[in-house]
């Protein structure tokens, strides 16, 4: 049962040629979990504005702000789903980031890919890792902050490792702090 956000969420795919037929599975699961309705768009900018020569990364922050600058099908909220290694520059990497109780989140797969970690493909693991990074992605723009609560999907997840070992679902006060958010009342 959705959380029942309202609005639409706008799935914009970037650069995903790798987990291209995970986006509709993702898509129904985010609906699912937040009560959003989900469209996918193709994205109305130019994607290489985020990518640093320097580090071969694009940097997730200047993607944020194309999502945002380029939301043009009025969507409530926008999610970037892609491919290619992100960073910050603080930061070594990112599996995504978001603006805290804002509209635009960005999750990529490339780090959750077992292949990156020679390890065998696992589909259904990086089905699952996409999912956990795009909700905690998207918990953060209703405006949740890092849940010390296990499993808790909203966990600070540094290594794929603490992805695989927290939960896709909110904790009992995570997704009460939601709910509130949502329709202004702490009633479940």
């Amino acid at each position: 049962m959705g959380i029942a956000v309202v609005g639409v969420l706008n799935l914009i795919p970037i650069y995903v040629s790798g987990s291209a037929d995970l986006l509709a599975p993702l898509a129904a699961r985010l609906a699912e979990v937040f009560g959003l309705q989900v469209r996918q768009h193709t994205p109305s900018f130019d994607p290489e504005l985020a990518f640093d020569v320097s580090r071969g990364q694009y940097n997730s922050r200047m993607l944020l702000a194309q999502l945002l600058h380029n939301n043009l099908h009025g969507a409530t909220r926008v999610l970037g789903v892609t491919d290619v290694d992100l960073f910050i520059p603080v930061l070594t990497y990112v599996f995504g980031e978001a603006q805290l109780e804002g509209q635009a989140a960005v999750v990529s797969s490339h780090r959750l890919d077992n292949r990156l970690y020679g390890l065998p493909a696992n589909r259904n693991l990086l089905f699952e890792r996409l999912c956990k990074e795009a909700i905690h992605e998207l918990g953060h723009t209703c405006g949740l902050v890092h849940c010390q609560r296990h499993p808790c999907v909203m966990m600070s997840s540094t290594y794929v490792e603490g992805i695989d070992q927290k939960s896709d679902r909110f904790c009992g006060r995570c997704l009460q702090s939601i709910r509130k958010a949502a329709t202004g009342s702490a009633e479940e």
